[in-house]
């Protein structure tokens, strides 16, 4: 029972390795995901200020304009191009901090505060990778650490409840030899 028990151990610290090594490895899939919806949320602000400006106007003239519109259509419009710029200017801020992070840290700085969209998708085209680098190996000690403590505490729980439940009942052998 001893040698399952460490077989046991070993397995889940081997899957925490595995499973936690590919953290850089989705960190690095997100980031290039943030790049090309920064370059096609580019090219849409840079049509929607080429527009502008060959109107007469910069890029908050344009929105003002969309705003006081009577038509629906149009204000809604405006507003949808509030959400482009303000989203290009968050996923250049997270693409900037992911850039000057330590490789170690960049899936903290994922998670900190994740583009729910861009999350999505990287998650769903992730393409596990094996890991080579220093951050790679770091997060798989990590997980190495994580699942051998796991499976210890699990194993020490159940040694708990099968002591427990494997305990004799004490009798109290002085009254019996006393009669």
């Amino acid at each position: 029972m001893l040698m399952l028990g460490r077989m046991l151990t070993m397995a889940m610290a081997l899957l925490g390795g595995v499973f936690f090594s590919q953290a850089p490895e989705f960190a690095q899939q997100y980031r290039q995901r943030i790049g090309g919806a920064l370059d096609e949320l580019k090219i849409i602000i840079s049509e929607f200020d080429a527009q502008a400006n060959h109107n007469g106007l910069d890029r908050q003239e344009a929105l003002n304009i969309y705003s006081a519109s009577p038509q629906i259509f149009l204000r809604n419009q405006g507003e949808a191009m509030r959400r482009t710029f303000s989203r290009y200017e968050m996923l250049a801020e997270q693409q900037k901090e992911l850039t000057l992070a330590p490789p170690f840290t960049k899936p903290f700085v994922v998670m900190r505060n994740p583009d729910s969209t861009t999350f999505a998708n990287a998650w769903r085209d992730f393409v596990p990778a094996v890991p080579v680098d220093f951050a790679g190996l770091t997060w798989a000690a990590g997980g190495l650490f994580c699942g051998w403590l796991i499976a210890a505490l699990l194993g020490a729980a159940r040694r708990g409840v099968v002591r427990t439940v494997r305990r004799p009942k004490r009798t109290d052998q002085t009254s019996t030899i006393a009669r």
